[in-house]
């Protein structure tokens, strides 16, 4: 299967291979000027609901059940009809989806590009 939807944390470098980069963290980075941050679409309403991500806070120990979560927050018709315009709007174009997270293993851009490409 190929994978249209990359991540990359919001404190790393852009590049062209990027494709679209589309910021999608209901917040704004901690410690990056937007003017720095290069970004086609910031997709605030992509991101894990306030409660959910506020219950996660991070935790490791939460992921299981915060994956799941947000899995069926995103299979909800109205999410699945952003994320197929977030892909009409790439244009072809690879998707990057751009997050804040610290822990690059246990974050929300994964299960939010694992959905995407599910729909790819």
């Amino acid at each position: 299967m190929t994978r249209h939807v990359h991540i990359k944390r919001a404190y790393d470098q852009a590049s062209d291979a990027d494709g679209y980069r589309v910021l999608v963290d209901r917040l704004w980075p901690r410690g990056v000027r937007k003017e720095d941050l290069p970004y086609d679409e910031w997709c605030k309403n992509l991101a894990p609901s306030p409660g959910l991500r506020k219950w996660f806070g991070h935790k490791v120990e939460n992921w299981a059940q915060f994956r799941d979560s947000y899995e069926s927050e995103l299979r909800k018709p109205e999410q699945t009809d952003r994320m197929r315009a977030l892909i009409t709007a790439a244009g072809g174009k690879q998707i990057t989806l751009i997050y804040g997270a610290k822990d690059p293993d246990h974050n929300h851009a994964l299960i939010l590009a694992a959905e995407l490409n599910r729909l790819y």
